[in-house]
């Protein structure tokens, strides 16, 4: 079976992000790697970067989300315009709306909850 898994770009704050989807999915973060993990004399990390996540997942179904963060260096991401899309499929009206109402916790609701053609 092939899956998808989808990968965002955070501005420092990936941890805090993941922290947050795994109080709503319930599921363990896992694979964090932080930059200074990888630092060598080949890959030099400056220290303000060095705590920064390189690479965190969080498994949800038989899916990985997936995120980083992106160095200083590399500029800001816009998270206006170049935001993530993540489509959730549940497996009943109930827990779509639990899970719904989690994310929305802080955000800003762009489009309710509905039944879809699909």
């Amino acid at each position: 079976m092939i899956t998808i898994n989808p990968y965002i770009n955070f501005n420092g704050n990936a941890e805090e992000a993941f922290t947050f989807y795994q109080s709503v999915f319930g599921n363990e973060v896992t694979g964090i790697i932080r930059f200074k993990d990888l630092a060598s004399a080949e890959f030099p990390v400056p220290e303000k970067e060095a705590n920064k996540i390189m690479r965190i997942t969080l498994p949800i179904g038989n899916n990985l989300l997936i995120a980083n963060d992106v160095p200083e260096a590399m500029g800001r991401v816009s998270e206006n315009e170049n935001r993530s899309k993540i489509a959730v499929r549940a497996e009943s009206k109930e827990e779509a709306e639990r899970i719904f109402s989690g994310l929305s916790v802080g955000g800003a609701v762009e489009m309710p909850l509905g039944e879809s053609p699909w």
